[in-house]
């Protein structure tokens, strides 16, 4: 026999599915996943983001990368560029089959302009570059997923600069995007307002998607890492938990050599340094 719900149990359901979903959009009462760090090294270079596989780790700032080994924090290998190149604000990097992916745009200047640079991860030689010209603002990160395709985010800040009288984009116009083999996007989702405040008048800094299937994204100076998912429907992210992280933000990397570790950077004066952080998952079936 066929069950049907009468129209005030519907309702009732319809509410309570409305106010979780809201709840979670507005970032309150959200699951907290935990995490620590095993392991920090004081890294000159941490300035942006940090990039791992599974022999070394690979800090990178404007336009530099300093290949380190993992255990020791041992310099392997550097390459650098200099204030007048092409090469103007390396923004987050991910290391996948021999090579280094990073994300590259011309911040702070105007109009926006981005593009993928690719390095030998093995020699830090400069191997590839695919512009994306004036799109949809800063791209800030790139990673893979576990299917193979492309994902990153187009950031928009509302920090005013010397160059413009106006925000640098507008916050809210930040995009998580999907890309084709062609780095043509052919997906884009915006971040829930709530997750938007916490950034300041900065922006979505890194992203690296979990082996959960999950996307895990930074803003620009928080302590924490917050936990995504796409939606069944509609154009916003949906927010699902946050994780306390010994970072300041920036450009973070999953090392799926270890299962449940993630690399990030804490960016002080003189004093910037790599971390290495166990995480334990948030339970995200959590009322």
């Amino acid at each position: 026999m066929k069950r049907v719900l009468s129209t005030t149990a519907a309702l009732a359901f319809s509410l309570v599915a409305t106010s979780a979903f809201s709840q979670a959009q507005d970032g309150k009462n959200l699951p907290l996943g935990q995490s620590e760090a095993t392991a920090t090294f004081a890294i000159k270079e941490a300035r942006q983001a940090v990039a791992v596989d599974d022999k070394a780790f690979y800090a990178i700032d404007n336009f530099t990368i300093a290949k380190y080994e993992k255990g020791s924090g041992k310099l392997l290998a550097r390459w650098e560029g200099h204030k007048d190149g092409p090469i103007l604000h390396l923004d987050s990097g991910v290391v996948l089959d021999g090579k280094i992916y990073t994300a590259h745009s011309n911040y702070p200047s105007w109009p926006m302009t981005s593009s993928v640079e690719i390095w030998d991860a093995e020699t830090l030689k400069h191997v590839a570059s695919h512009s994306l010209g004036i799109d949809r603002g800063s791209l800030t990160w790139l990673d893979r997923d576990a299917k193979g395709v492309w994902w990153g985010a187009f950031a928009n800040y509302n920090r005013v600069f010397d160059k413009s009288p106006s925000a640098y984009g507008n916050k809210y116009n930040t995009q998580i995007v999907r890309f084709d083999d062609k780095w043509r996007v052919d997906g884009a989702w915006v971040l829930p307002d709530a997750l938007i405040a916490k950034f300041g008048d900065m922006s979505n800094s890194g992203g690296s998607w979990g082996a959960d299937g999950k996307l895990y994204i930074t803003g620009h100076d928080n302590a924490e890492v917050y936990v995504l998912d796409l939606p069944e429907m509609g154009s916003e992210m949906r927010w699902l938990a946050t994780v306390p992280m010994k970072i300041s933000g920036q450009g973070i990397a999953w090392d799926r050599s270890q299962p449940g570790v993630i690399y990030g950077i804490i960016r002080e004066k003189g004093a910037n340094s790599v971390t290495v952080n166990k995480v334990v998952a948030p339970d995200l079936n959590k009322k």
